[in-house]
């Protein structure tokens, strides 16, 4: 039985041009916010990863004790388990993929960020 693997999908110079297009006149102000945000991951590839910083289990702790949340609340919110959030805190484990993601966003905006 072979193995499965997963083909990685180099944007073609269409999509590329279509999004540094798209880049460009949202940066001056010609596309709105919610146009621009209706791009896709599936358009985006890696890029949407880069603005995911790693981030240490201290600084986990202290964005969940400026919002006011027990380990338990925290977890809740990300969809996560209070042990994972413990082993995060305690930098035995490092976030990873949409958690990673949810906690720059609060890191960013806020609890709020994501309700």
């Amino acid at each position: 039985m072979k193995g499965l693997t997963t083909k990685k999908k180099i944007p073609s110079r269409l999509t590329e041009a279509l999004l540094e297009m798209a880049d460009d006149m949202h940066r001056v102000g010609i596309m709105n916010d919610s146009k621009y945000h209706k791009i896709t991951v599936r358009h985006l590839g890696d890029k949407i990863l880069s603005t995911a910083e790693p981030i240490s289990g201290e600084e986990i702790r202290t964005l969940r004790e400026r919002e006011n949340l027990s380990q338990a609340a925290f977890a809740r919110y990300l969809n996560l388990t209070v042990g994972y959030v413990s082993q995060l805190e305690r930098g035995t484990k490092q976030p990873k993929g949409p958690a990673l993601a949810l906690l720059n966003v609060i890191r960013r905006k806020g609890l709020k960020g994501i309700l």
